[in-house]
């Protein structure tokens, strides 16, 4: 227990001379320039090389992924890459791609240059959809063995029993809250149950953040959070506005997605499950990570009276959409007939 303690200390105390040193140790010369990416989970770099470009360097949260998952997302990035999926994966060193140096585990990624997607440009959001489709079609051909399951008993029940036993919750909204979260978690439940969605390996965390766009061109990054789940879970997130925008962005991303891949229509009933769980899921890893001083300085509204009016009012929100009809899509004649 001390050892697992003085990692997580070394890793909120992450020096400078800590990041260089760990990249050298690999056998590559810095420059000394460093330049903090958006990134609290893990801590991530950009590190100027001497030879050539810099690279990313990302230093894992001690405690959260066993060295057998970290390596699982590695491989999967790898397998992508190998399929032509224009995916960022870890560089190898001697075979390697997940390094250890004093403290710290870490991985070192090549360096890709873009900008976030725009959703409003149905072009790419097309291009997204073949995106998503080339990567269930390699998903799908084998099982995570070490990565977690998206369910909502781990997504959701599990955050809210966490939440529930801690001090964050005002005294005067946690019955209010657990009243409505018990609703939402049933109506979450049948939705799964209706379903009963066929799972395979996903990215997990697919959002515009997730994605790099360079000269009209997407890339897939972050596979940190990469799991077994449905497949709509890969998708809703590039779904923003009121259903009538939503409908619209849905047919361009499965248009491109079903180029490669049969979509299941009933999947669309677990958007807004999906969505809810989510939101529960975000409020307990703030509160989960509420130690780290980079989330206190991050987050400074987690936790005020304010936040938790903000967050029940959105649960109550989900309950009503997740009562209410599923978005539509009708597949084209000529997809449907290919399959």
């Amino acid at each position: 227990m001390s050892g697992r303690q003085d990692n997580a200390l070394a890793y909120q105390d992450l020096q400078p001379d800590d990041i260089l040193d760990s990249v050298e140790s690999l056998g590559l010369v810095c420059d000394g320039r460093l330049l903090p990416l958006n990134s609290y989970e893990n801590r991530v770099y950009q590190v100027g090389l001497e030879d050539g470009g810099p690279v990313i360097a990302k230093f894992y949260r001690p405690g959260r992924w066993s060295d057998a998952a970290i390596q699982e997302e590695h491989d999967f990035a790898a397998e992508l890459a190998a399929h032509e999926v224009p995916v960022v994966a870890p560089l190898r060193r001697d075979g390697q791609s997940l390094h250890r140096h004093a403290a710290f585990r870490f991985s070192v990624s090549p360096r890709v240059a873009g900008r976030e997607p725009e959703l409003d440009d149905f072009n790419l959001l097309r291009q997204v959809g073949r995106l998503v489709g080339r990567l269930h079609l390699c998903g799908e051909t084998r099982r995570f063995e070490h990565r977690p399951q998206l369910t909502p008993a781990r997504m959701g029940a599990e955050s809210v029993d966490y939440l529930l036993r801690q001090d964050f919750l005002p005294e005067a909204l946690r019955p209010a809250y657990q009243s409505l979260c018990r609703d939402l978690l049933q109506a979450v439940d049948q939705a799964w149950a209706r379903v009963q969605p066929r799972t395979l390996r996903l990215h997990g965390d697919f959002h515009p953040g997730n994605v790099l766009v360079h000269e009209s061109q997407a890339r897939i990054v972050d596979l940190d959070d990469c799991c077994t789940g449905p497949a709509v879970q890969d998708l809703w997130m590039f779904l923003s506005g009121e259903r009538a925008e939503q409908e619209p962005q849905l047919a361009e991303l499965l248009a491109g997605y079903t180029e490669f891949r049969r979509f299941e229509l009933a999947e669309l009933q677990l958007v807004e499950p999906l969505r809810s769980l989510r939101i529960m899921h975000y409020a307990a890893w703030l509160a989960r990570r509420w130690n780290d001083p980079a989330f206190r300085i991050a987050f400074p509204w987690f936790g005020t009276p304010r936040y938790w009016d903000e967050h029940v009012l959105s649960l109550r929100e989900q309950l009503a959409l997740v009562q209410e009809p599923a978005l539509e899509w009708q597949p084209p004649q000529a997809a449907e007939n290919a399959y």
